[in-house]
């Protein structure tokens, strides 16, 4: 009874720690660059948004850190999980741990007439002058897309 307890305990541990995605084996990947495309999710941009960065979290862990180099190209609809996030106190720490994990969200403002300093996170780096001109600028130089 002794050891099933402490199997039982070992599974939940580890399902409870486990982000939703396995390491893949050594060698089961190899590097990777990609550009995933958020133009928002319509209806319901906030569950879209956690998605998203659920997406992007899991990505990280099956390829590792090392061994990815990931974009968001946030452009119309899209633009509105950084706004979403100035105020949104589950949104703004993902979006956090996706920027920690290496990922870059660039935004594009144009034709909103935003001020980027009203968005969370977004530095004068991250502004492209087009969206849809940077998912196929980013596609030129190797970036496999990925619209979720």
């Amino acid at each position: 009874m002794r050891r099933f307890c402490g199997l039982a305990f070992a599974v939940l541990l580890t399902a409870l720690t486990t982000t939703g995605a396995r390491p893949a084996p050594a060698g089961y990947y190899t590097d990777q660059k990609v550009v995933y495309h958020n133009n928002g999710g319509g209806p319901d941009n906030a569950a879209y948004f956690r998605k998203l960065l659920g997406n992007l979290r899991n990505h990280v862990a099956a390829v590792g850190k090392d061994h990815v180099e990931i974009r968001v190209v946030n452009h119309g609809d899209g633009v509105v999980m950084m706004q979403t996030a100035k105020t949104d106190e589950k949104l703004a720490p993902m979006i956090d741990a996706r920027k920690v994990e290496g990922i870059r969200f660039l935004i594009t403002l144009d034709e909103r007439k935003i001020d980027w300093h009203m968005l969370y996170g977004v530095t004068e780096s991250d502004i492209v002058p087009s969206g849809v001109a940077e998912l196929a600028r980013l596609q030129i130089t190797g970036f496999v897309y990925i619209h979720p």
